[in-house]
C-alpha cells in the first residue's frame, strides 16, 4: 500500500492511534516509513503501545528512536515486550 504523505495518512494499530511524535519521525525517514507500512496492523499496535507505556518523556523519546532503528533493521515488533494489554484477546 503506497503511503500518502500529501494528507499525512500513516497507518496506525488495531487499538492505538498514531502518536504525533512518532508520525513526525516516520515522515522524516522514508525508509522507516516504508517498513512501518509493510508490517501488520497488529505489529504496529505493539510498537504504539510500547511507546505509549513509557512513564517518562525521555523514555518515550528513546523508544521512538529505537522504533525507527529497529524497523529499518527489519524488526516487526518491540523486543522483550509482552504485548499490548489493551487489545481484545
Amino acid at each position: 500500500m503506497p503511503v500518502s504523505l500529501y494528507n499525512n495518512q500513516i497507518s496506525a494499530g488495531v487499538v492505538h492511534n498514531m502518536a504525533a511524535d512518532l508520525k513526525i519521525k516516520l515522515i522524516a525517514d522514508s525508509s522507516a516509513l516504508t517498513k512501518w507500512e509493510a508490517i501488520t496492523p497488529l505489529a504496529r499496535n505493539e510498537w504504539l503501545c510500547w511507546i505509549e507505556s513509557a512513564k517518562k518523556i525521555d523514555t518515550r523519546q528513546r523508544r521512538i528512536e529505537l522504533t525507527i532503528v529497529k524497523l529499518k533493521e527489519g524488526k516487526s515488533r518491540p523486543c522483550c515486550w509482552p504485548g499490548c494489554q489493551h487489545r481484545e484477546k
